[in-house]
């Protein structure tokens, strides 16, 4: 079965990681994505060259399109594209703002050229404000937006979220404008532009920490470690085992009980020190102290294990090649393993976004630069004939 956007037509103009997984998502739900990069490639194909690795997430995020080259600064480059905009149902930019327009492309022209085309714009800041004309990579949006300064230990500096949590947060919401747009435009006939800013898309992530800083707790330090950011559940942390680290945390009284009974550790039901989560929020050390010493005795796995089979939630601490080899994801078809045409054997993920009917795979795996320049060809042809 054909995907929920298959029969549309996506221009793809992203880079890094904030726009290409949203145009990602849209071709692993079937749509047509032509990405369009500059000479040379985009900055995730120019990374490959360090021999480091770094081709992983340009084979990651560019499954199932076609590539073109296009030199956008050139006026042949700029008539090819306006023969794909004028094709196309959606384009996709995360250019600074004002860039496409310089280009020659205003959103004014965009609308001109087809009426029908939904305009998507993903940047660091948006397209207007005090902030519009900031460079955004995810390192300065993590600092901006309060995530580093939550990120880490109380005495410690600031640090990073390991992941770029927001370029795919904002890539994400992408995707969701994206569609909604469609959905929109099906209904009214109307072709609304998009705009996602990362820095706005990520401040909703930050609820626990907004009503640490709101609630009675104001005046504890930002950054919780591994407790939760609100700190409004205890016990909720990372605890050291015999062989590694166990994440456990109990949520309400039902699973704290059933913490307690797992460790035989009957009498911190009925203790009044612990018995209601405020009490234990309260004893925050105290109970860290009790659980660390409960699981000392344990591997990580049959902690987990156990824990998890009376109600509790928990989970390993796991390094990254054990969750790109994990069973549960390959057997989902989250991940599959394949010889890459250009980079030889690769786990690669497939969409998060699961479709009855549609199969959980990679369309096909990323592309040479320029590999489908026929495209543009077709379309000259096309737009000779239709001229005679």
């Amino acid at each position: 079965m054909d995907g929920p956007l298959s029969g549309l037509r996506v221009v793809d103009l992203t880079q890094i990681y904030n726009g290409p997984y949203a145009t990602f998502l849209m071709a692993m739900a079937g749509a047509e994505v032509i990405k369009v990069e500059p000479p040379g490639g985009e900055h995730t194909r120019r990374r490959q060259r360090d021999g480091g690795g770094a081709h992983i997430p340009h084979a990651m995020l560019n499954s199932g399109k076609e590539f073109v080259e296009l030199d956008l600064k050139t006026d042949t480059g700029k008539a090819e594209l306006t023969a794909l905009i004028e094709t196309s149902d959606v384009l996709v930019e995360n250019f600074r703002p004002g860039v496409l327009a310089r280009l020659g492309f205003p959103r004014e022209r965009l609308a001109e050229l087809n009426p029908r085309l939904i305009y998507a714009a993903s940047s660091g800041f948006g397209t207007t404000g005090p902030y519009r004309d900031y460079p955004a990579m995810d390192l300065a949006v993590q600092a901006l937006s309060g995530v580093m300064n939550v990120t880490g230990f109380p005495d410690n500096p600031p640090v990073k979220a390991g992941p770029a949590v927001c370029d795919f947060n904002a890539g994400v919401h992408l995707y969701g404008a994206i569609v909604t747009a469609l959905l929109d435009r099906e209904r009214t006939g109307r072709a609304r532009a998009v705009e996602v800013s990362m820095f706005e898309a990520i401040y909703p992530a930050l609820a626990s920490n907004l009503g640490l800083m709101s609630g009675t707790h104001r005046d504890r330090p930002p950054r919780t470690g591994n407790r939760h950011g609100g700190l409004s559940i205890s016990p909720y942390n990372v605890y050291a085992c015999r062989d590694g680290w166990c994440a456990i945390l109990a949520n309400n009284e039902h699973q704290w009980h059933a913490l307690a009974r797992f460790f035989g550790q009957d009498w911190a039901i009925d203790d009044p020190r612990y018995a209601t989560m405020y009490d234990r929020v309260t004893r925050i050390d105290e109970v860290d102290a009790l659980v660390a010493g409960w699981a000392a005795d344990y591997t990580k796995d049959a902690l987990f294990r156990g824990l998890v089979a009376v109600g509790v939630p928990s989970a390993p601490v796991r390094d990254l090649s054990e969750v790109m080899t994990d069973p549960h994801l390959h057997a989902r078809g989250a991940l599959v393993d394949i010889d890459h045409p250009i980079y030889g054997p690769v786990t690669l993920p497939t969409s998060p976004m699961v479709y009855e009917g549609v199969e959980r795979t990679i369309r096909w795996p990323s592309r040479k630069l320029g590999e489908d320049q026929s495209i543009l060809e077709r379309l000259r042809a096309t737009a000779g004939e239709s001229s005679e």
